[in-house]
């Protein structure tokens, strides 16, 4: 079991003396290390408020072991610190709206996270006055002792860390800041700000700096209308549907997830989870195994600065996410009171908002600090925001403001659901917390457990509860407008008590809607989800009469991913994707998953080239995904790009010739009304196999589309035919990894989605991606459970660590990690190390 080169580290507070000894040595040298700690090297035990072991195996993976929740709290600050110190020590000035104070205050968020990147300013605004202290406290105050513990031992293990990295530690660790003055040690407040941030991503995030600037008119601004005519409403619409939201819209990050129930494997439920989530900044996933003996041993992933397992999997259970259709917020529109713009009318009394003054430091480009203050102002319901910046009708004026309101504001039980899944025995019990907490915050849930037969889909967590007479009755003229590209969100009367929020009878918050009515499934073939709604969780038994704030249920059109995800299933079941057999299992579901098939190719490349390769040139007048025009327009010779997209084989393979070609072309083709496009429209009937095939009268269409993606490729400078992994790569320390999949939009299943377009040096994954990031296949089969795992861009954000590239390279290699649970097989993994850290 024990393997050469193997070793153990001690680190003991008292002296701050590191042992590295091999494991060769054996009983003896146990046995010596054991007299000295006797003599002053450690101390009594008992008397240790911290006795943790790391120990990491391939790919660096922490399983951290200790007594009590305290203790693995301790391992988990001080692992994720070794391998992502800057990231976390930047994130926490985030959480206490300190950015500005160190990098000024029109300097963008350094990492892309839920929140976006917005300016400092606006950021150090809206965190102090959303995460307020009063709100905080009581986020704190609801926390179970497991989940306290865990806080207070993270903050310590972090801190101790940082102090070991500053006094004996590397000297080439964390280089970009180990030295810089605003990487300090964190609190547990911080933690609690951290987790509790969690909570906003699919509400009060998506409208940070409408937040940060929400003022009161001044005494020289006009006294405003309420009234919003039917020109208003149609350029309210089209602002709002220029939205980018991060968490919850059409084009924001999403997931894949199947649960496989006995009758799809022949055997035992099987389980692959694969969010598509950041690759860089506090929001990505931090691969890890916690184990307290008797008490708790679950692994899996979490953010930067969170020692609660967010997907994973322990003995009996394993889980995984997708973000989810459903609203979270809601709009209030007030009334105002004649002459108090900071009061409002409900109910024909007059009631006054909650003025918050908040101040922050701010740092000029001189390096000199000045205090910039704003009084920032609330209501019961959450906080005011700003919506001029979408159209000036949607100002505050002395007439109407606007409130906005988070369902998780006051939803304090997601770490509680997280915590006690983790020790979940049974998909039973685990199905039966998800009920009882009704806490996940803003994304689906696929489980499967030991010795089910089925496996269950559920989207139950903390949802908005308004009735369809509220719906009738309560929206305004803003909220029709906003209603025709954000379906399902309430912007509601803010001046009558009976536009608020309803409660059902078994709702686990005011104002939300109780588990009796939101949807679940069990099968014992496969449930799935890849962002669309709960609907087609399973196409043999779709999922309908939800409240319509979940999510559309059979009308609506289902991504090509989607669509490719349940394509893929079937044609397994059926026997007919060339892997053998008609069953899962976990080999095929290994290769399955990274196929990089592209269903729109398969769909839609032969007829494509029919119409927009008729003539060897095409003449473009305009790029339909820039809007950019050309005037005269621009003849752009298509034949090389014509026989490079039909020589190539309808897969985003980092070998792969011509892929991109098709991707440019479809981000354009895209947005073609559906009507234009297809010959045959989306059928409920047939979600799956609609629609389908193009209309020859879009020919003209295509061909701008098709010559726009040509012309854009011909500026890259890479060849029409070139090797996908060329242009699709991840760089660490300078070298490129080459990748494979691509965008869901564009029609992949396998994710590797740029922010960057091919004329901007290629499909660079080093910036702002949404990618497959923390994935698992899970099974029950043995007396163990199995895991395969990737990390995909890595443990570490230092490039000096060997955790920076190494998991990156393995994926790009397509080679899943198994990943070691129990102790024997954690003992025994070739890459063996372990470090005990006593304080």
């Amino acid at each position: 079991m024990h393997k050469h080169g193997a070793h153990t580290e001690e680190t003991n507070t008292m002296d701050r003396k590191r042992i590295s000894t091999p494991r060769r040595f054996g009983a003896s040298w146990w046995i010596a290390a054991a007299l000295l700690a006797g003599c002053g090297g450690g101390g009594d035990s008992s008397s240790r408020k911290y006795d943790v072991e790391i120990r990491r195996t391939t790919m660096g993976v922490p399983h951290i072991k200790a007594a009590d929740y305290a203790g693995v709290g301790y391992g988990m600050g001080y692992a994720q610190a070794e391998d992502a110190l800057c990231t976390i020590a930047n994130a926490m000035l985030t959480y206490r709206g300190e950015r500005s104070r160190w990098f000024g205050p029109d300097t963008p968020v350094a990492d892309p996270s839920t929140i976006g990147q917005p300016r400092n300013i606006d950021s150090d605004f809206f965190h102090r006055h959303v995460l307020s202290a009063d709100a905080v406290a009581a986020f704190r105050a609801a926390q179970p002792t497991e989940v306290q513990s865990l806080m207070t031992g993270y903050a310590d293990g972090y801190n101790r860390y940082l102090r070991d990295l500053r006094g004996n530690g590397s000297a080439t660790a964390h280089a970009a800041c180990r030295s810089a003055e605003w990487v300090a040690s964190i609190s547990t407040d911080d933690l609690y700000r951290r987790a509790y941030a969690t909570n906003f991503a699919a509400g009060h995030a998506n409208f940070l700096a409408a937040i940060a600037n929400a003022q009161p008119p001044g005494a020289t601004m006009s006294s405003g209308s309420a009234r919003v005519g039917a020109a208003q409403q149609r350029d309210i619409a089209a602002a709002f549907a220029k939205l980018d939201l991060h968490v919850g819209g059409r084009t924001g990050v999403g997931s894949n997830m199947f649960g496989l129930g006995t009758d799809a494997t022949g055997g035992a439920s099987m389980l692959f989870g694969n969010p598509h989530w950041y690759w860089r900044g506090p929001d990505r996933f931090y691969q890890a195994q916690l184990t307290i003996p008797g008490t708790l041993n679950v692994s899996g992933s979490s953010f930067l600065g969170m020692p609660v397992i967010l997907i994973g999997f322990n003995n009996n259970v394993a889980w995984s996410h997708t973000v989810s259709t459903a609203r979270r917020f809601g709009f209030f529109q007030l009334t105002l009171a004649a002459g108090n713009p900071t009061s409002y009318v409900k109910d024909g009394a007059t009631v006054a908002m909650t003025a918050v003054p908040i101040s922050v430091q701010s740092k000029a480009s001189n390096g000199t600090l000045s205090t910039v203050t704003r009084t920032l102002y609330r209501t019961p319901d959450g906080p005011l925001l700003n919506l001029a910046g979408l159209n000036p009708a949607l100002a505050w004026t002395s007439a109407s403001a606007y409130v906005i309101r988070d369902v998780n504001a006051i939803n304090y039980r997601t770490f509680r659901n997280w915590t006690r899944w983790a020790r979940a025995a049974s998909l039973d019990e685990f199905a039966a917390i998800q009920r009882e907490e009704s806490a996940i915050p803003w994304v689906n849930t696929v489980a499967v457990g030991r010795g089910s037969t089925q496996a269950w889909y559920a989207d139950i967590g903390a949802m908005p509860n308004v009735t369809p007479q509220q719906v009738a009755d309560c929206t305004t003229p803003v909220g029709m407008a906003v209603g025709q590209v954000l379906p399902g969100v309430p912007f509601f009367d803010g001046s009558r008590s009976a536009c608020d929020w309803v409660s059902d009878a078994d709702s686990k918050q005011a104002g939300a809607i109780g588990p009796a009515r939101m949807p679940s499934l069990l099968r014992s073939d496969y449930v799935a989800n890849m962002n669309d709604s709960y609907w087609l969780s399973n196409p043999a038994q779709p999922l309908t009469g939800y409240p319509a704030i979940i999510g559309a249920a059979g009308a609506e059109v289902q991504s090509l991913r989607t669509r490719l995800g349940h394509t893929l299933v079937a044609q397994r079941l059926a026997g007919s994707d060339g892997y053998g057999g008609n069953r899962f299992t976990v080999d095929n579901l290994k290769q399955l998953v990274l196929n990089s098939r592209n269903l729109g190719a398969e769909l839609f490349k032969t007829q494509a080239l029919a119409l927009v390769c008729g003539t060897p040139s095409i003449a473009v007048a305009a790029d339909p995904l820039t809007e950019e025009t050309f005037s005269p327009a621009r003849s752009i010779d298509v034949s090389a790009a014509c026989a490079a997209l039909a020589a190539w084989d309808n897969t985003g393979n980092s070998e792969a010739r011509g892929a991109h070609l098709w991707d440019e072309f479809w981000f354009r083709a895209s947005g073609i009304d559906d009507a234009d496009l297809y010959a045959v429209p989306f059928d409920a009937a047939d979600p799956i196999h609609t629609p389908r095939d193009l209309k020859s009268t879009a020919a003209a269409q295509l061909q701008q589309a098709f010559g726009a993606a040509v012309m854009r490729v011909q500026e890259s400078g890479f060849a029409v035919n070139a090797v996908r992994g060329d242009y699709l790569f991840a760089t660490r320390n300078g070298v490129r990894i080459p990748l494979y999949g691509g965008c869901g939009g564009a029609g992949y299943f396998t994710v590797a989605c740029s922010d960057k377009r091919i004329e901007q040096g290629g499909y660079s994954m080093d910036a702002d991606p949404n990618a497959n990031s923390y994935m698992q296949i899970v099974n029950f089969a043995g007396a163990d459970v199995e895991a395969h795992t990737f990390l995909t861009f890595s443990l570490s954000d230092d490039p000096a660590s060997p955790r920076y590239a190494n998991y990156t390279q393995r994926y790009s290699a397509k080679q899943w990690v198994r990943m070691p649970f129990t102790e024997a097989e954690i003992a025994a993994d070739p890459a063996f190390t372990t470090q005990k850290l006593r304080e």
